[in-house]
């Protein structure tokens, strides 16, 4: 029945609606204009290949930009929805042509190895160089109030479905098309697919993406590993931190000697669930394994009960670090288990690290490795919002490019989140605190050497236990500066500097002939501001004063000996595990519903009178043209550059705070 009130009229002219996502792409044109992104990429990631008409680099690289924000299922999908706003697009970025999908698709297949490393680089400087919109990175802080900042690197597998062909003496081979992006790999699904893998690495704190290496099949894990710990150094060198604070967590994959041996060799924390079960053989850990666990603990969600073996010192290869070794075991009840081995009824699943006790116990030790799984479901959230595994050419390079500016854009959104609707640190108790164990008289003297050196093979006797001589300490090296005698040792096991600054323990690793070398570290801040550092540290340098010590081991070691030179004695270890970050989905979301459900106006001027003298010479070629010699990088540039004829446009974005708009140079529209 219809109501006499309300009336539909139909109107034959075509109106077509703004996308959605046309906001959100304004805005961000806005703040890459603004932050000199489009003119670094323009100066920096340049490709000339022949058959790209009127095109450069930087008009394929906006339409991939906006195809990342737009969410569109596929490329022909976003170029018929950006249709009828084409020219309005294009003002955005001060562009006149679009690019079509098959000039694009020519330009993703021609991509060479320089161009995508030209976009890495600009990425990765992009991150650091800019003021991140968090106030800090956030991080872990262990037992002794200890920084440590968290990156997940993982490999994410695309499958590529295609057809079984028969393979014939009297057939051609036949042509794939992903012969070149993909390969045979482990999927756990069908036979006939071919995969690729896409090595990530995620700050676990701010949730930012540190960059993203491919390989068709599995990939070459070692070298992707290797460019990945080069990066994460880099992050680490950029915000002052040192390279031990930067705790990589890798899953089984990577869990092989050789591969850990590289991360361990450029100074880097690391986590990692192992899978050398040679290890178990080393008669180092059967002593460990026939003595009672350190601790039984239960998972408080699937009630799995694990006893926990500590390993504290023990070397991967012969000529390697020293790292710890975790054994957890459990009864089997898979044959044969999906993580682990079995060996008489019992499943041994072995974890390594660089985190020490007593900063971080054996239990805390797993549960920081068991936490990994958050790493899964930020992938998740990134295949639902831009799914950057998705396929976007069928060449390694073309694929590449594309994947980093997923994640560019990936990032953009937790800042533009971030600065629209700031969100405090969240704090959480990732483990409670401990009471410090009470030490009296000379029991505490006897066991200050074996909580730091190699743990003890029988009893807690003197005699068992090693001792250690007076601590020699660094002399003065070429570029000069105070020796390390200057520095005078504290009851409290930090050093005090001649300027009086405090240096703090932070290393004690295991040497030849069974000595320990510890290392102390002031605050960069401090040495900053002090007033002697020319005298201290004569070579001009950017890092903190350090200063290390080797204690030597004797062959019998009376109670007096120990007294006078007593082995620097450990904090008290009764701090929580702290876990400091930011919301996972709030940000991004925040953000995405604000410029998703608000109106964006498009309001066209009109164009200039146009000049009648230019006209006449508007088709004029020059010599170069017309010899068709090759152009410069900017001349290439500005044969699609917008005319100064164009008409001008106005886009007006709402629901934008205007704190944000003056973050940001927009310019706040007069209340009406």
């Amino acid at each position: 029945m219809a109501h006499s009130h309300v009336s539909f009229q139909v109107d034959p002219a075509s109106v077509p609606s703004i996308p959605s996502w046309m906001e959100e792409v304004a805005a961000v044109a806005h703040i890459l204009t603004q932050t000199g992104i489009i003119s670094a990429l323009e100066d920096h990631v340049q490709f000339a290949r022949a058959r790209f008409g009127t095109y450069d680099t930087i008009d394929f690289v906006i339409v991939l930009f906006s195809y990342a924000l737009s969410g569109e299922p596929t490329i022909a999908a976003f170029y018929d929805r950006l249709a009828p706003f084409t020219h309005d697009f294009l003002a955005l970025f001060h562009r006149h042509q679009l690019p079509s999908r098959s000039a694009l698709s020519r330009f993703l297949a021609a991509l060479d190895e320089k161009t995508v490393e030209a976009l890495r680089t600009q990425f990765l400087q992009d991150l650091l160089e800019r003021a991140i919109p968090f106030p800090s990175l956030g991080g872990l802080w262990d037992r002794l109030d200890q920084q440590y900042v968290v990156v997940d690197v993982d490999g994410t597998r695309q499958v590529a479905r295609q057809r079984a062909l028969p393979h014939l003496p009297t057939l051609p081979e036949p042509h794939r098309r992903f012969a070149q992006v993909a390969a045979s790999g482990y999927t756990g699904r069908k036979r006939g697919e071919v995969v690729r893998t896409r090595t990530t690495l995620l700050q676990a704190h701010t949730h930012q993406w540190l960059g993203t290496f491919g390989g068709s099949g599995n990939g070459d894990i070692r070298e992707e590993l290797r460019h990945a710990c080069l990066v994460a150094a880099t992050y680490a060198t950029k915000h002052q931190l040192q390279a031990s604070q930067i705790l990589i967590r890798l899953d089984g994959a990577y869990g092989d000697t050789a591969v850990l041996s590289d991360v361990l060799k450029m100074g880097l924390g690391l986590i990692v669930r192992s899978r050398d079960y040679a290890l178990l053989g080393r008669p180092e850990v059967l002593a460990v394994l026939s003595r009672s666990p350190s601790v039984r603990c239960t998972h408080p969600e699937s009630g799995a009960i694990r006893d926990l073996y500590d390993c504290p010192s023990i070397r991967l290869l012969p000529a390697g670090p020293c790292v710890r070794l975790l054994i957890a075991t459990h009864p089997a009840t898979d044959d044969p288990p999906k993580i682990g081995q079995k060996r008489n009824g019992m499943v041994y699943e072995l974890f390594v690290s660089t985190l020490l006790a007593p900063a971080v116990t054996a239990k805390d030790l797993l549960d920081l490795y068991l936490h990994r799984g958050s790493f899964e479901t930020i992938l998740a959230d990134e295949d639902l919002e831009q799914d950057p595994d998705r396929w976007c050419s069928h060449t390694p390079c073309g694929q590449e490019f594309w994947q980093i500016i997923s994640q560019w854009v990936w990032n953009l959104r937790l800042e533009l989140g971030q600065t629209c609707s700031p969100t405090p640190l969240r704090t959480t108790a990732f483990a409670s605190a401990s009471e410090p164990a009470p030490t009296s008289g000379p029991a505490s003297t006897n066991e200050a050497p074996s909580a730091i050196g190699p743990a003890p093979t029988s009893g807690p006797t003197l005699a068992n236990e090693p001792g250690y001589g007076s601590p020699q300490w660094a002399r003065p090296s070429f570029t000069g500066g105070f020796p390390g005698s200057a520095f005078l040792p504290q009851l409290d096991g930090t050093l005090l500097c001649p300027a009086g600054r405090v240096l703090t323990l932070v290393e004690r690793r295991p040497e030849r002939a069974g000595s320990v070398r510890v290392s102390y570290a002031a605050r960069l801040d401090d040495c900053r501001l002090c007033q002697i550092r020319g005298q201290c540290q004569k070579q001009r340098t950017f890092k903190a004063r350090r200063v290390s010590a080797v204690y030597w081991p004797l062959s019998s070691h009376p109670l007096s000996v120990l007294e006078s030179h007593p082995w620097p004695p450990h904090p008290p270890a009764c701090s929580p595990v702290l876990w400091r970050d930011w919301p996972r989905c709030h940000i991004r979301r925040q953000w995405m519903n604000v410029v998703r459900s608000q109106t964006v106006s498009v309001t066209r001027g009109t164009a200039p009178p146009s000049d009648p003298s230019q006209e006449l010479t508007s088709h004029m070629f020059t010599r170069s043209e017309r010899a068709h010699w090759r152009l410069s990088w900017e001349q290439r540039l500005s044969r699609n550059a917008r005319p100064a004829s164009s008409p001008p446009v106005t886009i007006t974005l709402h629901g934008l705070p205007a704190a944000f708009a003056q973050s940001y140079g927009f310019e706040l529209r007069n209340a009406s």
